[in-house]
């Protein structure tokens, strides 16, 4: 899942990145709010995690500016733990869901999971399609049939994304844009191999090819 990271405090950046990555999530950041809102309209992100207390441009106008604009993508965003007033006002303005600093890491991700799942449509606690159930805190897939298989980073980062949008034909372009950061070296070769790996870990029949579309998850 590909996660727009919006704060300008170092030391919280430097704690949330590796908790993030380890999570499965292809992070961006942006240290100041206009370089923040620039990313997030131009770029398909699966949420967004955005300070109210940013240089440049505030976290609320950014919101607001990303919902006059019609960008839909879920933002949670982070406030003072005892500012009740900017966790009103961010709602207001189309937050999905808010945190008070300070905060534990492991609250975040299970909240980001969340809002990713209810953004697909998928209100179940876990990611369950076509008899195949995702544990994305150990990042394990069941097959049908009851075996448990462990997934590489980049395989679960795939698969979970395949598994958020059953039934729909993703291009390699879509993949690539969701499955990496945005620094990182892409290309079209990559999906193929992961799309393999998954295929031997979850059974063939799983992920269809459609030629010269893509990919799609059976439901």
């Amino acid at each position: 899942m590909r996660l727009l990271l919006v704060e300008d405090d170092p030391a919280q950046i430097a704690a949330l990145l590796p908790a993030l990555n380890a999570a499965g999530f292809a992070v961006d950041q942006a240290q100041d709010g206009v370089i923040g809102e620039r990313l997030g309209e131009m770029e398909p992100y699966d949420v967004i995690v955005l300070d109210l207390g940013l240089p440049k441009r505030p976290g609320l106008e950014i919101l607001r500016h990303w919902r006059a604009r019609g960008l839909a993508v879920p933002v949670l965003i982070l406030t003072a733990r005892d500012a009740w007033h900017e966790r009103v006002d961010g709602l207001k303005a189309g937050a999905d869901d808010y945190l008070g600093k300070p905060f534990h890491v492991e609250e975040l991700i299970a909240r980001l999971n969340a809002l990713t799942r209810r953004a697909a449509g998928n209100l179940r606690p876990a990611l369950a399609v076509g008899g195949l159930s995702l544990d994305e805190d150990r990042q394990q897939v069941t097959r049908p049939d009851g075996e448990i298989r462990e997934l590489t980073g980049t395989e679960f980062r795939l698969l979970r994304y395949l598994m958020l949008n059953p039934g729909r034909i993703l291009s390699k372009t879509q993949l690539l844009e969701h499955v990496y950061e945005l620094e990182a070296e892409r290309g079209d070769n990559l999906i193929e191999v992961y799309v393999r790996r998954l295929r031997e870990k979850i059974g063939r029949d799983h992920i269809q090819t459609l030629r010269g579309q893509g990919y799609l998850l059976k439901r």
